[in-house]
């Protein structure tokens, strides 16, 4: 198939979450010998408008990567250019991700009569506690009766809990599809060197080495936990529970966790954000992962259940580590207590500490359970099953829109 992949504001390459969504489904549908077109933003954005006349396009790694260096608000002006660029590759489907100020691929496919898949990872509606929900409500719902007509024209939507789509449409053509992990880029480099510059021996000081290394990979958000992170670290270290932790990314809260580690810094490693690339060599080193989400900072998650694909808790399996994470839905359907982790009691930092003090006084745990983490995601949780399972729903999208052009 010639699939059109529309990425709104997301840059490619990047070290976004959704960068690294977007290019693993790229790569995944085209190492299944289909043509890939992604629309996406550089790395590097400067606005430019001559991108409207003509994008810049190149191909990269296995698929064909087209620049529209546009303001995300702004990504729907950019539909002119997306409908000529869906004809002139013949396109037999496109995908979308949903963005407020998007769905230039969502027109595009409707007025050139092509399939539409459109791809859900955040909650369409905001709940009445949002100010973006407010304001909408305010102006006469105008955010919410687009995002509705979108989810209406498209023939298919994925995403990762059904209950980010609004009620009004059918839930027929809806299938929940989790992300998954690159299991073999992160499976394979236990007995690869690690360049000196992402040894953590010498990235640690000195004193610090022979002791656990507990990993912390994302945005420093409320909602990702990390200030309770913070919290149970220092109360282990308190302890004379001696271990380290590595924090991977950046985010508006890393300076007030930096402040708070201020008198333990040996023990904290703030690397800010990493190349996605660097991050299985990272994880390799760890002891274990820890992804302590709390959605109480969240009023969309505590209105719709926990919908964000846990990217993070899949490359700690996928790097054999065995994961610490909240006691919800969905996550304790992916990490089973005492199997793949620990599960602890969202929001309670006396329950984190117990849980990752758990693990380090029983240390002959954590490769069982590492292991079983791998084959878990390998079978249930990689993008080759997430990539599968899309190009199984887009060839039924074909196939039907093929029969309908028959008669």
């Amino acid at each position: 198939m010639n699939i059109l992949y529309i990425a709104s504001g997301i840059p490619i390459p990047g070290t976004l979450g959704g960068s690294t969504h977007t290019l693993e489904v790229a790569r995944g549908l085209a190492a299944r010998c289909h043509t890939v077109h992604v629309v996406a933003v550089p790395q590097q954005q400067q606005f430019a408008l001559s991108s409207l006349v003509r994008p810049v396009s190149t191909i990269h790694d296995t698929f064909y990567l087209h620049y529209l260096d546009l303001p995300k608000a702004a990504s729907l002006i950019s539909t002119p250019i997306v409908t000529r660029l869906a004809r002139a590759i013949q396109s037999d489907v496109i995908m979308e991700r949903y963005y407020n100020f998007a769905g230039s691929g969502v027109l595009a496919a409707r007025d050139l009569h092509i399939p539409l898949l459109l791809e859900v990872n955040a909650l369409i509606v905001d709940p009445p506690s949002v100010f973006k929900r407010r304001l909408d409500d305010h102006l006469g719902s105008p955010m919410r009766r687009w995002a509705t007509k979108q989810c209406k024209i498209a023939q298919r939507i994925v995403t990762p809990l059904h209950t980010t789509v609004p009620e009004e449409i059918s839930r027929d053509k809806i299938i929940e599809l989790p992300w998954g992990a690159n299991v073999e880029r992160f499976a394979k480099l236990h007995n690869t060197v690690v360049p000196e510059s992402l040894q953590l021996d010498r990235l640690f000081p000195t004193h610090t080495r022979n002791t656990p290394i507990i990993v912390f990979l994302g945005s420093f958000r409320a909602w990702h936990g990390t200030l309770e992170l913070i919290q149970a670290g220092i109360h282990l270290l308190e302890k004379g529970i001696r271990t380290r932790f590595l924090l991977i990314g950046d985010g508006p809260e890393r300076i007030v966790a930096e402040q708070m580690v201020a008198e333990w810094a040996d023990y904290f490693l703030f690397t800010g954000a990493v190349a996605y690339e660097h991050v299985p060599q990272l994880l390799s080193q760890a002891t274990m992962g820890v992804a302590p989400f709390n959605t109480h900072h969240h009023p969309a998650l505590r209105a719709a259940g926990f919908f964000w694909s846990p990217l993070k808790v899949y490359e700690y399996m996928a790097a054999g580590l065995p994961t610490v994470t909240t006691n919800i839905y969905p996550l304790n359907q992916v990490v089973r207590d005492g199997q793949e982790g620990v599960l602890f009691q969202e929001g309670n930092i006396a329950s984190l500490v117990e849980t990752i003090a758990q693990l380090i006084h029983q240390p002959e745990r954590a490769p069982i359970m590492g292991e079983q983490a791998q084959k878990r995601v390998a079978d249930h949780y990689s993008w080759q099953h997430h990539c599968a399972e899309l190009e199984r729903i887009m060839s039924e999208m074909v196939v039907q829109h093929r029969s309908k052009k028959r008669y």
